[in-house]
């Protein structure tokens, strides 16, 4: 293997490794459900149960909307692993660090190599929220679509 891709798997492998849910159980567990119908709700709906409550991150990276959607999709999926077909979003936040990626070198036959050191900031997107079960689901809302007419 080329030792000069080593650095960059290490850097990949510390990226993709990083992302977690972790749960708290509330209530009693029901069959799996389909990720893609979990709701997310900002309060309960009536006569909601609750089932766990969850916490996730994304892969650690630069901060972008796609981190956020990446913890919140964990959340719709271990909510829907648990049975819930909601959950109550509490909130998302950001965690950042200074990072840091060390590549050391040594020595083969008559080559030898250096090493480098490098402080990456990263950050982390965690989001939080409630698994529920919701007997009478109300239809996904669905934004209005505008047309913008063109003036002249």
């Amino acid at each position: 293997m080329n030792i000069r891709i080593l650095p960059l798997l290490g850097v990949l492998l510390v990226m993709t490794g990083c992302a977690n849910t972790s749960r708290v159980m509330l209530g009693q567990t029901r069959p799996p459900t389909d990720p893609a119908l979990v709701q997310i709700y900002s309060t309960p709906p009536p006569g909601s149960v609750e089932i766990a409550q969850l916490e996730s991150s994304s892969a650690v990276g630069f901060g972008t909307q796609g981190q956020t959607d990446a913890a919140v999709a964990r959340l719709k999926k271990e909510a829907a692993a648990l049975g819930a077909n909601g959950v109550i979003l509490m909130g998302v936040a950001s965690s950042s660090s200074g990072g840091g990626l060390s590549v050391g070198g040594g020595s083969y036959g008559s080559h030898s190599g250096g090493g480098v050191g490098i402080g990456i900031p990263t950050t982390q997107r965690r989001a939080a929220g409630v698994a529920i079960w919701v007997p009478n689901p109300p239809p996904a809302e669905r934004l209005p679509v505008q047309t913008i007419t063109p003036t002249r």
